[in-house]
């Protein structure tokens, strides 16, 4: 089912975006109120008692062959009253000089009209994909996230507890900055969380008595990465003798994001504790747990199987 929102996009950046050719602009922007994307075969046709005019309108061969097997006056009465409706704009495909076909009535009711030298089909999935990227729910943390060994790992805590220091640790181990102090999270079809940088803060990190570091410049472009899944939560607290921490590793915490909920797993800061090691040994853990193996669980199950070994042999 198709999320219902209201979102404008700058039509340059959504044709760079999508490597598409600018045939007829209307205004700099447009909105879309309709993830979905329509291909018009049934309204050309003459048939509008389901039309959603709220979404992307793509036409690719299937619909030019049929306009092309009309006549002449038919076809330029179908293409003018299909842009008479308000939709966003309108795609050809496969580089079709057919988009010549559209250029009086774009001009005419003042509507944006593109191709893309795309098939049909690959464009339809990739401007899915686009739009529900770009139009996703949305939220800002205060953090720093970082991919460890392929996991997307987002350091939070109090200020001044040491995200930043850890995070940097993190990259010179090899490991790769998304980004620090503001994380922007997207949630991506229900599913999945996907974190980046505030354009302005990307690749930057604020490091105490040093100030700001260009973190692509210092140690490279292979330090840093533009976004990430994010797939657990380290929480830093100062150490607390009086906090029941867990020791075996056997009660898991879950927070939730934008109603998705991610393993959070709460370190203790105290002096002498290698927080980098601790964090890529939590994200390692966590890629074993997918996988299925869960090494506290094994190691109880082993603790009780030898205890339950000693009582037989003690009868």
């Amino acid at each position: 089912m198709e999320r219902e929102m209201n979102c404008e996009f700058k039509l340059k950046d959504f044709c760079e975006d999508l490597n598409l050719e600018l045939i007829r602009s209307g205004d700099a922007c447009f909105d879309l109120r309709d993830t979905g994307v329509n291909r018009p075969g049934l309204q050309l046709n003459g048939y509008y008692e389901y039309f959603d005019a709220k979404r992307v309108q793509l036409v690719g061969k299937v619909e030019i062959s049929f306009l092309l097997s009309l006549d002449p006056e038919t076809r330029k009465e179908r293409i003018d009253k299909f842009f008479s409706f308000d939709f966003p704009c309108f795609v050809v495909c496969w580089g079709l000089d057919e988009v010549n076909l559209f250029t009086e009535a774009a001009e005419k009711y003042n509507r944006i009209l593109l191709k893309s030298e795309e098939k049909t089909t690959s464009f339809f999935y990739r401007l899915i994909d686009y739009i529900d990227r770009k139009t996703a729910p949305m939220t800002s943390m205060h953090g720093v996230l970082v991919e460890v060994h392929g996991v997307g790992v987002l350091i939070m805590g109090p200020s001044g507890i040491g995200k930043s220091e850890t995070a940097m640790e993190l990259v010179q181990r090899g490991n790769c900055l998304i980004a620090d102090d503001v994380v922007e999270i997207r949630n991506y079809q229900d599913r999945e969380l996907i974190g980046t940088a505030p354009e302005m803060l990307r690749y930057y990190m604020e490091v105490r008595g040093i100030g700001i570091i260009d973190v692509r410049m210092l140690y490279g472009a292979k330090a840093v990465k533009k976004s990430v899944e994010v797939e657990m939560v380290i929480e830093l607290e100062n150490w607390n003798v009086k906090s029941p921490y867990d020791r075996l590793g056997l009660e898991e915490e879950n927070i939730d994001i934008l109603g998705v909920e991610i393993p959070k797993v709460t370190v203790p800061v105290s002096g002498g504790r290698n927080l980098a090691v601790i964090i890529e040994t939590a994200a390692i853990n966590n890629r074993m747990k997918l996988a299925g193996v869960r090494s506290a669980q094994i190691f109880c199950d082993n603790i009780a199987e030898h205890n339950r070994q000693l009582s037989e042999n003690n009868e």
